[in-house]
């Protein structure tokens, strides 16, 4: 893997967190501090996460596995899809329905309800 630096994430804004009122409890072990009602993230756990991710989506792949890219933001959108089908890879780029992945029988309930309204017509 590239190297990933402490610059290059601050220069990317990656330290930049969600308002402070907007916030899951559970990420308070990655929080550095609080600025400007903005939650600033810990670069360093950043890095030895992004190392720990990297490794994981290598291994998956080296044993012929799967991985989804999700990227909803406009900004990352056209980019998500090159990079995913340049790997063959499938992503998703627009909107993401909440539950797709843990609530999955509910979501599978729903897709085989749309399927049978369509067969109706």
């Amino acid at each position: 893997m590239a190297t990933v630096t402490m610059k290059a994430l601050l220069e990317a804004g990656v330290h930049f967190g969600h308002r402070t009122r907007r916030w899951n409890p559970k990420m308070k072990p990655f929080i550095f501090t609080e600025r400007n009602g903005i939650h600033i993230l810990d670069l360093q756990q950043t890095i030895v996460r992004l190392e720990q991710a990297y490794n994981l989506v290598r291994d998956t792949v080296a044993e012929g596995g799967v991985v989804l890219f999700v990227g909803t933001k406009k900004q990352a959108a056209e980019n998500l899809a090159v990079a995913a089908e340049n790997c063959s890879m499938p992503y998703v780029n627009v909107r993401w329905l909440g539950g797709t992945l843990t609530n999955w029988q509910t979501i599978k309930q729903r897709i085989s309800y749309l399927l049978e309204l369509e067969q109706r017509r």
